[in-house]
C-alpha cells in the first residue's frame, strides 16, 4: 500500500494517471457506437490516416497534432460519404483510406532524417510522460463529449439499432452520422498525442467488444464499457510502473485480460 502511495505522490504519474481516465472515458464511450455497428475497422483505420498527418507535420517541422486533426477529420467525413453515396461498405472505405494515409506517412518519413524517436511516441504512445496542455485538451474534450452526448447520445443509438426506423421518424440520421464520426476522429487525434495509435484503437475495441458479452442492453453496454476502458487504464498503469514495462502494452493487455473474463463470464452464464 505504502508503495502505491509514493507512486501516486510523483506528478508525472498524477498526470498519466488523469490521462488514463480520459482517455478511457473517450475511447470506450465511442466503442460502443464503433463496435454494434461492426465498424472495429474504423478506429484502426483513423489512428493510421492520423498518421499520415502526423509524418507532414514532423517533415515541415510544425506541431503535428495540427496536421493530423484537419487530416483525419477530413477522412472520416469521407469514408461516411462513401458509406452513404455508394456501394461500397464502410470496411472498403476504410481500408482505401488506411492504406494511402499509411503510403503517404512513410514517404513523408522517408524524407526527413532523425525521425524514429519523434515517429516512436506517436506510433507506441508515452503516458508517462504527458504534458499538461494535452491534457487539459483531452479534458476539454471530454467535456464536449457530455455535452453533445446529453442530446443525441439516443439518436445515435436509435439509428444505430434500426438506421431505417430513425428515417421514418424524422431524425437526421445523415447529420448524426457524420457528428459521430468528426467526434470519433477528434477522439483518436487527441488521444494519439497521448497514449499513441496502437493503445486508442485498442480502446476503440476492447472494451465495448467485452461490454458486450455481458450486456442485455444498448445502455448498459456503453456504460460497462467505460467501465472496463477506465479500470484497464489504471490498473495497467499501476502494473506497468511496479515492474518496469511498458505502458501502452500492459493497458492492452489489461483490456484483453477483462475482455477474457466476461468471455468467460458470459459462457458460464449460459
Amino acid at each position: 500500500m505504502q508503495e502505491i502511495i509514493n507512486i501516486l505522490q510523483m506528478p508525472f504519474i498524477q498526470r498519466a494517471l488523469i490521462a488514463g481516465i480520459v482517455v478511457g472515458f473517450l475511447g470506450s464511450f465511442y466503442a460502443a457506437f464503433v463496435v454494434q455497428r461492426r465498424m472495429s475497422f474504423l478506429g484502426d483505420g483513423l489512428a493510421h490516416s492520423a498518421f499520415g498527418g502526423i509524418a507532414l507535420g514532423l517533415l515541415i517541422g510544425t506541431e503535428p497534432m495540427w496536421i493530423a486533426l484537419p487530416a483525419t477529420v477530413i477522412v472520416a467525413l469521407a469514408i461516411t460519404w462513401l458509406k452513404e453515396k455508394t456501394e461500397l461498405g464502410s470496411d472498403t472505405a476504410i481500408g482505401i483510406f488506411f492504406a494511402v494515409s499509411m503510403a503517404l506517412g512513410i514517404i513523408f518519413l522517408s524524407l526527413k532524417k532523425n525521425y524514429s524517436v519523434d515517429a516512436f511516441t506517436y506510433l507506441f504512445g508515452s503516458i508517462l510522460m504527458v504534458q499538461a496542455a494535452d491534457l487539459y485538451a483531452s479534458i476539454i474534450l471530454a467535456v464536449v463529449t457530455i455535452l453533445i452526448s446529453a442530446r443525441y447520445w439516443h439518436r445515435w443509438a436509435y439509428a444505430t439499432f434500426d438506421t431505417e426506423l430513425a428515417k421514418s421518424d424524422r431524425h437526421n440520421v445523415r447529420f448524426d452520422d457524420y457528428l459521430l464520426s468528426v467526434m470519433i476522429a477528434l477522439t483518436i487525434v487527441f488521444s494519439i498525442k497521448l497514449v499513441g495509435i496502437v493503445l486508442i484503437a485498442a480502446y476503440l475495441v476492447i472494451p465495448a467488444a467485452a461490454s458486450r458479452l455481458i450486456s442485455r442492453t444498448f445502455y448498459s453496454m456503453t456504460v460497462l464499457s467505460i467501465i472496463f476502458g477506465i479500470t484497464a487504464s489504471v490498473a495497467g498503469l499501476f502494473l506497468s510502473v511496479i515492474f518496469d514495462l511498458p505502458s501502452g502494452a500492459v493497458i492492452i493487455l489489461t483490456q484483453a485480460f477483462i475482455f477474457f473474463l466476461a468471455l468467460i463470464y458470459s459462457r458460464l452464464r449460459k
